[in-house]
This record gives structure tokens, sequence and C-alpha cells, in this order.
């Protein structure tokens, strides 16, 4: 019995520790950005591109990376929800769940999953240069959706798994078709479906090295999907490279976008699981 109080006191402690630390951390992580970037926040930051010595410390703003970020991680989010979809209800419906197969396709994405992120970019920037295509809004985002598919795979995948054995057999001994009943798990996990989106958008908006050598760099926003794009990310990158502190005051300011950005898709996230939550039958 000691043993067992001591065992669980250990645990509590270590779970504890564990999450000061990470609370800490965020802290710590806001913070610095607060205190850092506040004194450069300001309406232009929002509303204005690069003026000519923007660089330098002269005026101007970061709307291009604001609009670029956007569509890349809105368009990679899109192009993985197509795609991740009939993937996870392939390997849930139309196969044994527990099969070869299903395993290995797990498996495959597991990896992907763990794969980091330059060498998305590393791959895409291969592939570009062998098609002889530019760096471009497109290229953009066809690497971020390729970066964010294991991600979203790998979380509808597990959420999918709730859904209970007991209705795919209700609904295959009312005659349904495999097609009517992956229809109908769909409305069951869509609390999780749009919670794994905006998670893997919040990822896609946040990621710097995979569109490094795809999307390029502007100061002008993309109007085209041929044009290059800026990304917030990119943009607090080359503003920390500066040797003038307004550019670096101006990089923690627009990582406080980033940040809000990613904070305003994490609170939409759980609003609208827990109100699609409400209509699931």
């Amino acid at each position: 019995m000691i043993n067992r109080n001591l065992e669980e006191s250990i645990f509590k402690i270590l779970m504890k520790g564990a999450s000061i630390l990470i609370v800490g951390s965020l802290f710590l992580i806001v913070i610095t950005i607060l205190v850092k970037g506040l004194s450069a926040f300001n309406l232009d930051m929002l509303t204005k591109i690069p003026n000519g010595g923007f660089y330098i410390g002269k005026e101007g703003g970061v709307l291009n990376a604001i609009v670029g970020s956007l569509l890349i991680a809105g368009g990679a989010s899109v192009i993985a929800l197509i795609v991740s979809i009939p993937i996870v209800l392939f390997i849930n419906l139309y196969i044994n769940n527990k099969s070869a197969l299903g395993n290995t396709i797990r498996l495959g994405y597991d990896i992907l999953f763990g794969i980091p992120s330059i060498i998305y970019g590393a791959f895409g920037f291969t592939i570009m240069v062998y098609f002889g295509l530019k760096t471009s809004l497109l290229g953009g985002i066809i690497t971020v959706a390729l970066l964010v598919i294991p991600i979203m795979v790998c979380t509808m995948d597990e959420i999918i798994k709730t859904v209970p054995g007991e209705l795919h057999e209700a609904a295959f001994s009312l005659g349904t078709t495999r097609l009517e009943t992956s229809r109908l798990v769909l409305r069951q996990i869509y609390p999780g479906l749009i919670t794994a989106v905006l998670l893997s958008f919040a990822r896609g908006i946040g990621d710097a090295a995979s569109v490094l050598f795809t999307a390029g760099y502007s100061d002008n926003i993309p109007f085209a999907l041929d044009q290059p794009a800026a990304t917030l990310p990119l943009a607090i990158f080359f503003q920390l490279g500066s040797p003038v502190q307004e550019v670096q005051d101006r990089a923690y300011a627009a990582a406080l976008i980033l940040t809000i950005v990613v904070l305003l898709i994490s609170i939409i996230a759980r609003i609208s699981s827990k109100i699609f939550s409400k209509n699931i039958v």
C-alpha cells in the first residue's frame, strides 16, 4: 500500500510539473512577443504592404504576408480535406479495419506525419524544378497540402474510431450501401471533422520551411496562382535578420499577429465542435 501511495504521489508530481512547464512555456512565449512586438503593432501592419525601404525601418506593413498565409493555408486545407476523407473512409469502411492493408496505410501516414516540414519543402522544390515551374502561390498550396494531409488523415482516423461499430452494422442490416453508410458516419464525426480541418489550417499557416523554396516571397499581394506569395512565418524570419532594431520589433509584431490568428482558429474549432455536436443524432 505504501509503495502504491508513493508511486501515485510521484506521478502526481510529474503530471503537475509537466503541466506547469507547458503553461509556463506558453506564458513566456506570449509575454516575449507582447513585450517586444506591441510597440510596433499598429494599423499599418495590418492594412499596408511593405513600401520601399520597409526592411530598413521605413513605412509599410505585412498585409501581403497575412493574405498569402491565409490563401496558402486555406487552399492547402481544402485539398487535404478532399484527399483525406476518401482515404479514411476506405480504411474504416471499405476494407477490414485491422487488415494488413489498413495497417500498412496507417503506418505510411504515421511516417509521413513525423517527417520534418523542410523535407516537404525540398520535395516540392525538386518537383517544381523537374517540371520547370517557378516559386508561386500554387507551389506553396500544394506543398503545404502534402504537409497537412498526414495530419488530417491521422486525426480523422482517430475520430472515426469513436463511432460505435453497431452503427455500421445497423446501417448495413437495413440494406444501405457502403456509400450511404459513409455519409451517415461523416455526419456523426462532423464536429471532429471541422476541428481537424481548422487545426490543419493552423498548422499550415504557421509553417515556414515547406514554403521557403516553393511559394517564394513578394512584397505584393498575389492575385494569381503563378505569382509568388509571402507568408507571415517568412516575414518574421526576414525581418529578424535585419540589423535595424525597428524592423526586428516589427518581426515580433508579425509574430503577434500570427499568434492571434492561431488562437482565433483554436477558439473557433472548440466552438464549432460544441455547436455541431448538438445537432448529431
